[in-house]
């Protein structure tokens, strides 16, 4: 992917992460075990998977390339405090000094090449953006982002290759869904591989 990005993509990643920090504090342990729209996963699933990508991109930010900081980790007895722990740590770490100077190793994405920082941040972006997505339709909740960030995610979510690829095990994304017209927030959801009209089974019609 080579779409440009703005100076404010740390700050409009922040505007992501805080949207789903939001939506976490709603959790209830009765929540964790919900359905949400990335097809494999349950809310608990999901948070595992938020917290350890917020660590791995945090640990990227400094140069460090081990897989080992992508592990999945339980979510204890609190888990929105889990959560806002792991959310503060990326925050931070982007806006450390010199954090937009450095190239992020990405092991989960290759082990080839390292990627500029802002390319990388807005990788963790658009996953913020769509995971605040999921979380608000696992629990039945608006959510509502800033257009610049819906302008910016939409743009690297266009850029996502599609293809074969996306049929792959342990693809980042689905194939794309057919969503004519919708919102930019659909738009974004659907190139990733999610359907808009998601619902949880527990709402669907009988």
């Amino acid at each position: 992917m080579h779409t440009k990005f703005s100076t404010d993509i740390v700050a409009l990643d922040a505007q992501a992460v805080r949207a789903s920090v939001d939506l976490v504090e709603q959790v209830t342990t009765r929540d964790l075990a919900r359905p949400t729209p990335c097809a494999d996963w349950t809310l608990h699933g999901l948070l595992r998977h938020m917290i350890a990508q917020h660590y791995g991109f945090a640990a990227a930010s400094a140069g460090d390339g081990d897989l080992g900081q992508w592990m999945l980790r339980p979510l204890g007895r609190d888990p929105v405090a889990a959560y806002q722990a792991a959310a503060e740590r990326v925050l931070g770490a982007f806006a450390a000094d010199g954090a937009l100077d450095r190239d992020f190793p990405l092991p989960e994405i290759t082990s080839d090449q390292m990627f500029p920082a802002r390319q990388a941040i807005s990788f963790h972006l658009v996953d913020y953006v769509v995971h605040s997505w999921d979380v608000a339709r696992t629990l039945g909740l608006p959510v509502d982002l800033d257009p610049a960030l819906i302008d910016t995610a939409l743009r690297v979510s266009q850029a996502v290759p599609g293809g074969a690829a996306r049929l792959e095990p342990g693809a980042a994304f689905g194939p794309m869904v057919d969503w004519p017209g919708g919102s930019g927030l659909d738009r974004i959801v659907a190139l990733l591989g999610r359907s808009p009209g998601w619902i949880p089974r527990r709402q669907s019609a009988e």
